[in-house]
Order: C-alpha cells, then sequence, then structure tokens
C-alpha cells in the first residue's frame, strides 16, 4: 500500500511540469489571438487616415576619420491615400524647386526603390497578420519609455512566401496593439529587393496607435556573379503627422469663454484707421490667412513651445537693437526636414530640420537675425493672399502656390542688417559656432543637395556667404574648433506629436562624445522614442478595439 501511494506522489510531480507546459501554451495561444486581433482592428482603422508622409534617404561612403559620410540624397514629401493600401499622392517633387509637381512616387524613387516600399512599413501585414501564417515565440518583457512591452519573435510558417515579415514585435501589455516592430519583409531578390526597417507607433490617445516614424538602413549588397552592387548603401527615414488636420484648432476655438471688452467712452478714443494703419492691418490680414492655410495643410506646425523659443530669441535681438516693430514679430515652424528659413510679412519661419541640426543658440540668433533684416528692411509678401480666394487651391498646387524667395539685392541687404542686429546682441561673442555651422553646411553641400535645397524660401548657405566671410580673422582665431559640434544629426532637437502637429524640444541627457564618427552632422540617425500614453482626445468613432485584463505579471 505505501509503495503504491510513492508512486501516485511520484506520478503526479512528474505531471506538474506536463501540466505547466500545457498552462503556459494556452496563455501564448491567447495573447497572441488577442495581438493578432488587435492589428487586424488597427490596420482597419487607419483606412480612415490621411497623414502627410515624409521619406528622406541618404547614400552614405565609408570614411576613415569619420565612420560614415553622406554621398548623395533623395527626399519626398506626399499625402498618405491609406484608405486605397499604401497609395502616395506627391506634393512635391525630389530635386527641391517648388515650381515642378512630381508626376510619379517612381520617378523619385528612379530604378533603386520600389513605389510606396517605406510606406508600407507602417503595417507588419496588412491582409494576412494571423497564426495560420506566422509562428510566434515569446522573447521577454521590456520597457520602451513607460510602456511595459512583451517582446516576441515572429517568422512565417511558410518559408516560401514572399513579402512575409519576418522579425521581432513589441506589444504593450494592456490592450495588445503593436507599438514597434523591427525587421524585413521576406523574399527579397537582386532584383527585388525589401529593406531592413525599424517601425515605431506614437499613442493619440483613446486606445490608439498610430505609426508615425520608420528608420531603414542597408549596406552594400552585391551580385555574387558579378560583384556589381544592386543598390548603393543607404540611410532613410520616414516620419507620418497630420492625423487630425484642421479638427483641433477648430476644436480650440469653438470651447473659447469669449471675455467682452471694456466699455470705453468714445470720444477718447482714435478709433479711424490711417492709411498706414490700413496697410499693415492688410499686411496682416495676408499674413493671417497663409499662415491659417499652411496649416490646415499640415505644412506648419501649431503655435506652441518651439515657437516661444525661437520668438524669445527674436526679442533678445529687438531689445538690445532698440527695436520696436509694429505689428509684432512672430515665429513659426515648417514641418519638413529640408533647411531653410523665410519671411512672410512679419512672420519669420524656420523649417523643423533646419532648427533640428543647429548646434546652439548663438546659431539659431544668427538665422534668425538674418530674417529679421528682412523684416526691419520692410521686404514685403504678397499681400493678395489677403483675399481668402487665393488660397483656395487643390493641396497638390501647394508649392506652385506658396513662394518666399527674395532677390539676391534683398538677400544680401539682409546679410548686412542681420550682421549690425548680431553686432549689438547678446550673441556677438558667440558667433563662433554660427560660422562652423555654415562652413560644414557648405561642405557638404554637393553631398546633401537636397536635404538644402528649399522649397519655398532661399538656401540657408547662399543667404549668409557673406555673412560668413565678414567675420574678422581675429575672431575666427578665437573661436573654439577643436571638438566642436558644428551641427546636429536630422532629428537632434524637436520631437513631432503626430496626431495633432505640436512639437515640442527634446529632453534627452547630454553625453560625451567618443569620436568624431559620433558628431554626425546633418546625418540621418535611427529612432528610439521613448513612448508614452496621451490623455484621451476627441477622436473619431473607431472600430471596437480587443479588451483584455492584463495579469500584472502573465506568463505567455
Amino acid at each position: 500500500m505505501r509503495n503504491l501511494k510513492l508512486s501516485l506522489i511520484a506520478f503526479a510531480f512528474a505531471a506538474l511540469p506536463q501540466a505547466a507546459a500545457a498552462q503556459d501554451s494556452s496563455t501564448l495561444a491567447q495573447v497572441v489571438d488577442k495581438i493578432v486581433a488587435q492589428e487586424q482592428v488597427e490596420t482597419q482603422s487607419l483606412r480612415q487616415y490621411s497623414p502627410l508622409v515624409e521619406t528622406y534617404i541618404q547614400y552614405f561612403r565609408t570614411d576613415k576619420h569619420l565612420g560614415t559620410a553622406p554621398a548623395g540624397d533623395k527626399y519626398f514629401l506626399g499625402r498618405a491615400e491609406l484608405a486605397r493600401g499604401v497609395e502616395v499622392e506627391p506634393l512635391i517633387n525630389g530635386t527641391g524647386s517648388k515650381h515642378k509637381i512630381l508626376g510619379s512616387f517612381n520617378s523619385f524613387f528612379s530604378m533603386e526603390f520600389l513605389p510606396r516600399g517605406f510606406l508600407q512599413m507602417i503595417y507588419v501585414d496588412v491582409y494576412n497578420f494571423d497564426r495560420g501564417h506566422y509562428k510566434f515565440e515569446y522573447v521577454r518583457r521590456e520597457f520602451l519609455g513607460d510602456i511595459r512591452c512583451l517582446v516576441f519573435d515572429v517568422d512565417p510558417v511558410s518559408k516560401s512566401d514572399k513579402g512575409r515579415f519576418v522579425g521581432r514585435i513589441w506589444v504593450e501589455d494592456q490592450d495588445y496593439h503593436i507599438v514597434r516592430f523591427n525587421g524585413a519583409y521576406g523574399g527579397s531578390s537582386l532584383i527585388s529587393n525589401y529593406f531592413n526597417f525599424d517601425s515605431w507607433r506614437a499613442n493619440a490617445g483613446k486606445n490608439q496607435w498610430l505609426p508615425a516614424f520608420i528608420y531603414s538602413q542597408e549596406g552594400d549588397v552585391q551580385d555574387p556573379q558579378t560583384k556589381r552592387l544592386a543598390f548603393k548603401p543607404f540611410r532613410a527615414q520616414t516620419r507620418l503627422w497630420g492625423y487630425n488636420l484642421g479638427h483641433v484648432r477648430e476644436e480650440q476655438e469653438l470651447n473659447k469663454v469669449l471675455v467682452e471688452a471694456p466699455v470705453k467712452d468714445e470720444a477718447e478714443m482714435a478709433n479711424d484707421y490711417s492709411p498706414l494703419q490700413a496697410q499693415r492691418s492688410w499686411g496682416r490680414q495676408a499674413e493671417d490667412n497663409l499662415v491659417e492655410s499652411m496649416e490646415r495643410l499640415g505644412l506648419l506646425a501649431p503655435h506652441g513651445d518651439v515657437d516661444k523659443v525661437l520668438e524669445t530669441v527674436v526679442n533678445n535681438l529687438e531689445i538690445s537693437n532698440n527695436l520696436d516693430i509694429e505689428p509684432d514679430v512672430r515665429c513659426r515652424v515648417l514641418m519638413i526636414s529640408t533647411l531653410e528659413s523665410f519671411t512672410a510679412g512679419h512672420t519669420i519661419v524656420l523649417s523643423r530640420g533646419l532648427v533640428d541640426v543647429l548646434p546652439d543658440e548663438a546659431s539659431l540668433a544668427a538665422i534668425l537675425a538674418h530674417e529679421l533684416g528682412h523684416v526691419v528692411l520692410g521686404h514685403r509678401m504678397d499681400s493678395q493672399y489677403a483675399f481668402i480666394n487665393r488660397l483656395r487651391f487643390d493641396e497638390r498646387e501647394a508649392f506652385r502656390h506658396f513662394g518666399f524667395a527674395r532677390t539676391p539685392e534683398e538677400e544680401v541687404a539682409a546679410n548686412q542688417k542681420g550682421l549690425e542686429l548680431l553686432r549689438k546682441s547678446p550673441y556677438k561673442d558667440q558667433s563662433g559656432t554660427s560660422r562652423l555651422f555654415l562652413q560644414a553646411l557648405q561642405s557638404r553641400a554637393k553631398e546633401i543637395p537636397d536635404l538644402i535645397s528649399p522649397h519655398l524660401g532661399n538656401r540657408v548657405p547662399a543667404s549668409w556667404n557673406v555673412a560668413a566671410a565678414i567675420f574678422s580673422a581675429k575672431q575666427a582665431a578665437a573661436d573654439p574648433v577643436e571638438n566642436s559640434i558644428v551641427a546636429l544629426p536630422l532629428g537632434g532637437r524637436i520631437k513631432i506629436e503626430p496626431w495633432n502637429d505640436q512639437l515640442s524640444l527634446l529632453k534627452a541627457r547630454p553625453l560625451g562624445l567618443l569620436s568624431d564618427s559620433e558628431k554626425m552632422p546633418f546625418e540621418i540617425t535611427p529612432f528610439v522614442l521613448y513612448l508614452t500614453r496621451q490623455p484621451d482626445q476627441a477622436l473619431p468613432d473607431l472600430p471596437l478595439p480587443i479588451v483584455a485584463n492584463s495579469d500584472p505579471n502573465p506568463n505567455p
């Protein structure tokens, strides 16, 4: 009898690992089913959006001092038609000219890239992301910023299937949204390549994660027989924004509490407009119309923290030069990566890409001083924008209608005036970094032509050739050169909220450089996002998400 009891106990203990394994397998299957179902809902919900999509590609070469360096580039800006899959409607061409509209996505990518290829990377698999087509292997838990994630390796069930995702996914563990996936689509060949990519999604509140950033990179790919390169090594970044264009501002305006102005004695008021006041008012109306139109199209970011920083620098320039400018000078940020700046009346616009790469406040002041020079000298914009019908056109024609390039004579005059403003400003003894920035930009001009080709204004190097030459030799000799960071990589200062286009400054911990290869001026670098959950916003009604109560310590 005793032997029988011992045998039963031994059998029970032997069965425990098998039971645990069966339970783990069951839990894994349930979690995977929730991930698959949520991703299908996510893919369907994205069909209602038409965000702006920007792709910038840099070819690179090996450099014995810098590790790698740019060796050519391409730029594309368009509107994604997600209701039609991964269709893209181009807004500009890839050469920087504002007078030509890109005929097709393929003409931008030439023969080196598949049309729509980079936009496709916002999806893991549009049609067949399920357990019937993929194997899921649990790896570990991992935090991406504030978001706790389950990490899985994903492989196609059939290795012969072309275009299936092969790689790793990160799944937030509350509602099982995929927030990041890293890998490639399988089935590449020497005539048809799928590139490696790292795709990130950002939370927009109300339990929705939207595609926001994609980083892609490939090295040399050679034909094993001819030893020829199939394509040149490159890095690429794709950004998406403008999911809620036009709605946020309207909702804010409707919800504002209006306060009536105090009643004044009309006898004490000068309430008639003089011709000069009328002229200024007309110009301001043109500015307002222009800014609102560009913001509605997703080209200008809504006024926010970055604009306040720019306006603080402009204010420093005005006060130190005893300027009293009416109406007030305002600053705005153009959403795109190309490096450009311009003025529209009393509104100074700098591109996000330009703000990204400027190394310090003194360099920012140099660019803003030049644009403020246009304002002080009274260089006007086209006041026809005051007529609202001038701003009603097909979005694809936007870059035909908008143009703020100055004449060479106006540029030279603004250069001189900008230098006068800087010499009396708090930045007068900090010209070294701005000089080095301009020199670096000019030295790399041939390697990054699309990045420095403006779509709306003048080229930054052309605008400041005179300014760079005027710095005295004594001042240049005193400026620090060794170990200076002359320019930051793209994405070095600003982060984008893709739902409402709000911009904010990065809050990154400063790090010491280990070598010159870590300076990376004007270069593309990978995205690593600090993911957070946004408070619920007024999103449109979406298909119901998959609701799953997350065990505080689940074991897939």
